[in-house]
């Protein structure tokens, strides 16, 4: 979760790395530092709160440098202050250090430093990192990391300067993202290409348990053992405006209305003619064969695509699914084999949990395919296969056009296995091809017609609680729309199945609940509306999102936001828009930060 960003080079280091650190301060906004060396001595300014309090503090207080280490942080071990904030000192003051991850042995090691003469002030993990790389330092620093890495447990991304050699600085990996930018008389580390993208386009992604050594001039990396490794330069073809706001007010809403652009991305050139041709990712109609249950596992939002995943894989494909939160996976003991396809899907590719998820179900013999956005990833590194989604940088905390691109991706999933697998007929494939093709159409008109969504915000931000209810792929959705409400207008909502409201829930509501009804699929329009009667005859404030030519819904709902009409197993692509944009102007009335909601960082590298 956290962000860090490192910069050896002629430039003056402050502007670069507090930069760097604006475009990654979605990771983390807890508390912010930096670290530079400036006449011969080694500098730290770091504070509580968000960039612009060190912002503040930088400016007119630090020397000029030509190498600094600087991060953002989303609290682990120790309340966010000024003394938890990285970077982290030795002792000595000799060691500077970022860190990203958890060290799990972190107390067995403090003891061991204790028992040394090591003196700890804060309450971090990244503390014994710092004192441990003092403990090895015998004049190279590049050993010192790697004999300190070696007794670390758990994830890092680590960035490490030190005063006795000021003309480089060392950085490592396990299990949390890191990159390295290559420059013309200067380098970078980064946890995430945008930090560093207005210096340069090419960059080495380091693998696990790779140590790398930056000079202005050179980058040399290490594996585990100090055997020099070589690399490919991976060139950035996308454009730094990408990540920038480009004159939105927020990035969420900015995201939310790049959704039909980039579901139109991820789509178009998947289709061939009434097919779905999904290149060396697809799985052969011999290898199906093979294959008797799909396992898919996700965290959080990416979770709620693989459920939506569930519904259209055995509705189309016939091949039973199971779904899994991806930090319950491992722990759990599945039982699988290499007759399983086990689907991963991550926004980051970097989500941790995910990732050992990944590494369990491969122990086990079972294929993985991944389903992920930002290419060159680890879990699109190490899975079998992967399916990019072409989403595009999303930098808002909360995911929006992400999950429309899951969404798509498990749409041309299903329709491969399917015509694979011969359990759909070639006129029933076309008919949901030509509604996919007209979900990104279907999503911009939603988008153009949002006031009656922003009027209901306004009416209603003042809610306790809300429910949200669905049935069949609205249940799926209800999870998801109800999940985005949570993480940027603190709100307190649930989703339930809609005839589970009798079995308990329905206690809940009384006079001015606001219930939110999703209600796409036309075979349960019924049910739904009988289940909307049920909670208003207890005071329920309805909300219904439903195609156009539902026009029995406007006479059971108190509003009805209307998406255009479309086939109801594409509806869930289109009617998560409705439910983001609620969220989003939910949050913007209550006063909340939209893009950096409190308590949550963008990409989840900690158990």
């Amino acid at each position: 979760m956290c962000g860090i960003v490192g910069y050896i080079g002629d430039k003056d280091v402050v502007p670069v790395l507090i930069n760097g650190l604006k475009k990654l301060e979605y990771r983390g906004y807890d508390s912010a530092g930096v670290a530079l060396f400036g006449r011969d001595s080694l500098k730290v300014v770091k504070c509580k709160g968000r960039l612009a309090a060190l912002e503040e503090k930088v400016n007119g207080d630090m020397p000029e440098g030509y190498i600094g280490i600087g991060h953002t942080r989303w609290a682990t071990h120790g309340e966010p202050n000024d003394v938890n904030s990285h970077p982290h000192i030795s002792q000595s003051g000799n060691i500077a250090v970022v860190h990203n991850g958890i060290i799990e042995n972190y107390m067995k090691l403090k003891e061991f430093l204790i028992s040394k003469g090591y003196e700890f002030v804060s309450e971090t993990d990244t503390e014994v990192v710092a004192h441990l790389v003092e403990y090895h330092y015998k004049g190279d620093l590049v050993q010192a990391v790697m004999e300190s890495v070696n007794e670390l447990e758990g994830s890092y991304a680590l960035g490490v300067i030190c005063r006795d050699c000021q003309d480089k600085f060392v950085a490592a990996r396990k299990d949390s993202p890191l990159i390295v930018g290559l420059g013309n008389g200067e380098n970078f580390i980064a946890s995430d290409i945008p930090a560093i993208l207005e210096h340069t386009r090419d960059i080495y992604i380091l693998e696990d348990k790779e140590i790398v050594s930056l000079t202005k001039d050179e980058v040399s990396i290490f594996n585990i053992h100090g055997a020099e490794v070589k690399k490919e330069i991976f060139h950035v073809d996308w454009d730094v405006a990408c990540a920038e706001k480009a004159g939105y007010e927020h990035f969420m809403m900015k995201e939310m209305c790049e959704e039909p652009k980039v579901v139109r991305d991820t789509i178009n050139p998947r289709i061939e003619g009434f097919g779905v041709n999904l290149g060396n990712t697809g799985i052969t109609a011999e290898a199906l064969k093979d294959i008797d249950k799909i396992n898919i596992v996700a965290c959080g939002t990416a979770s709620h695509a693989g459920i939506v995943g569930k519904y259209i894989i055995e509705k189309l494909a016939r091949i039973p699914v199971e779904v899994d939160v991806a930090s319950e996976f491992r722990y759990r003991e599945p039982i699988i084999s290499r007759r399983n396809l086990v689907i991963i899907i991550s926004q980051s590719g970097e989500t941790i949990d995910t990732l050992f998820a990944l590494r369990e179900a491969k122990k086990r013999g079972a294929r993985t395919l991944a389903v992920v956005n930002v290419v060159g990833s680890s879990i699109a590194r190490e899975a079998d296969d992967v399916l990019y989604t072409w989403a595009g940088p999303e930098i808002a905390v909360a995911s929006t056009k992400a999950y429309n691109t899951q969404l798509a991706a498990m749409y041309l999933i299903a329709l491969d296995l399917a015509c694979k697998k011969g359990s759909i007929d070639s006129e029933t494939a076309k008919g949901i091809i030509d509604s996919l093709k007209a979900a990104p159409d279907a999503i911009e008109e939603v988008l153009g017609n949002c006031e009656a969504i922003q009027k209901f915000a306004s009416q209603h931000y003042n809610a306790k609680s809300i429910f949200f209810i669905g049935r069949g792929l609205d249940y799926a959705l209800s999870m998801e729309g109800s999940l985005k409400l949570k993480e940027i207008s603190y709100i307190h909502s649930e989703a339930y199945a809609g005839g589970e409201l009798k079995h308990g829930t329905i206690a809940l509501i009384e006079k001015g609940t606001l219930v939110v009804c999703s209600m796409t699929q036309k075979g349960l329009l019924e049910k739904m509306i009988s289940n909307i009667k049920e909670v208003k005859a207890r005071g329920a404030v309805v909300m219904a999102i439903t195609q156009q030519s539902n026009e029995e819904v406007w006479k059971a709902a108190d509003i009805v936001i209307e998406i255009p009409d479309i086939d109801s197993i594409i509806a869930p692509i289109v009617a998560i828009t409705p439910m983001q944009l609620f969220a989003y102007y939910m949050a913007l009335q209550k006063g909340c930060d939209v893009d950096k909601p409190r308590n949550l960082a963008k990409s989840v590298t900690v158990e």
